[in-house]
């Protein structure tokens, strides 16, 4: 009896231990399979009572602070726009000038020469109006003449005329003498000269005007302001900048076109050769149908016999394309009788058609115009008052007289 008792409390032993093996392991299950609990973090404060909805305990309450969409994980954001890209500005396109007409200058340019005090036309008139006029008063005369760079010759044909008026009319007054002295003036000024300037086409061919000067006469400014003479005149323009020695020339000839719509054919290359680009230029011209190509040369000085054949050779092969038309030689008013010796060589290297005085003003001696007429055969066609882009104008003898006298 006691044997069996032992034996079922074996039993019993080994029962209780394996519920405990049991328990244990089904308890072990439970927490693997996610039986843990949570700490849910504690519901936010409400201002006032909310009913509970659809869903409300298993997700955060609708009243609830939302996160912004730019922190949300795994959400793609736009970028935040920027300022527009602001593109340049194109730059304004110049205005250009409208150059003034040429008879609005002729009264302007009038106007400023009666004004200046000129040997040529008040001392005269203070001299023979003195009255008595003995043979000093008459070298006096010839003396002023003189001074105005008139020339021995112009000057000697002048006195002899205004001496046999005097002897014959025997009249003093000055009244008198001014209507003597502006018909001997003008007869020597010659206003039977054609004073125009080849700008228009000819043959299908735009007009070839080729200027030349030395260094110093204003040739290329001259060259733009004559563009701008033109231009006023409804004239198709081309300029060429055959002037490739003198440093800047060529940048300063296309800025005088360029304010007036003028193309200007330049090379490159300082030191080019002048040849070609005149020959370029008026082919261009000849391309663009202009009614006339102005040309600039450099100012060579006049005793360089190599710079003077150069000048020959430009000449050469601009007629290789089409003919010269025109040949301007420009002058300062205020180099007197130097300018009469440059006027004779270069009219031997070129044929001159038309002088260009430049600085014609109440300083300059106004007796160069007839002096250089006579001395090359060929008319004063324009003239140069100031520095002014409008300040030149064609020549006109009658005014050119009028003005020294008035």
């Amino acid at each position: 009896m006691a044997r069996v008792i032992d034996q079922l409390w074996e039993y019993i032993a080994v029962a209780l231990g394996i519920l405990v093996v049991l328990g244990g392991l089904v308890f072990g299950l439970l927490r693997g399979r996610g039986g843990r609990t949570k700490d849910l973090p504690p519901a936010p404060p409400r201002d006032r009572e909310v009913l509970p909805g659809v869903g409300d305990d298993a997700a955060p309450p609708r009243d609830a602070p939302k996160r912004a969409v730019e922190n949300a994980p795994g959400v793609d954001t736009l970028p935040t726009p920027t300022e527009p890209e602001l593109l340049p500005q194109p730059e304004p396109t110049p205005t250009l000038e409208r150059p003034e007409a040429p008879a609005g200058r002729l009264r302007r340019l009038r106007a400023r020469l009666a004004r200046s005090n000129t040997a040529l036309g008040k001392g005269l008139l203070a001299l023979l109006s003195r009255g008595g006029l003995d043979e000093q008063a008459w070298e006096d005369v010839e003396d002023t003449l003189l001074a105005s760079d008139l020339g021995v010759e112009a000057t000697t044909e002048l006195v002899d005329s205004l001496r046999r008026r005097v002897q014959v009319e025997g009249a003093t007054d000055e009244t008198a003498v001014r209507g003597w002295l502006r018909e001997e003036l003008l007869a020597l000024v010659d206003p039977a000269m054609d004073r125009s300037i080849a700008s228009s086409r000819a043959g299908g061919r735009p007009a070839v005007v080729l200027v030349v000067g030395v260094n110093g006469t204003g040739k290329t400014t001259t060259v733009g302001k004559l563009a701008r003479v033109l231009v006023a005149e409804d004239k198709d323009v081309v300029l060429g900048a055959a002037d490739t020695f003198r440093a800047a020339a060529a940048d300063q000839l296309e800025t005088w076109g360029g304010r007036v719509g003028v193309p200007t054919v330049r090379s490159d290359r300082e030191g080019a050769d002048p040849a070609a680009v005149a020959f370029d230029a008026v082919k261009a011209g000849a391309e663009m149908e202009a009614d006339v190509v102005l040309i600039d040369t450099a100012g060579r000085l006049h005793n360089k016999v190599g710079l003077m054949d150069e000048l020959g050779k430009v000449k050469r092969v601009i007629e290789k394309q089409s003919p010269i038309d025109e040949v301007l030689l420009v002058l300062d008013a205020t180099t007197g009788q130097n300018g009469m010796r440059q006027a004779e060589v270069f009219g031997e290297a070129v044929d001159v058609t038309g002088i260009v005085l430049t600085k014609l003003d109440g300083t300059a001696k106004g007796g160069i115009v007839v002096s250089v007429q006579r001395k090359l055969g060929v008319p004063v066609k324009l003239v140069g008052l100031g520095e002014g882009p409008d300040d030149l104008a064609p020549f006109d003898p009658e005014a050119f007289v009028d003005a020294l006298i008035d």
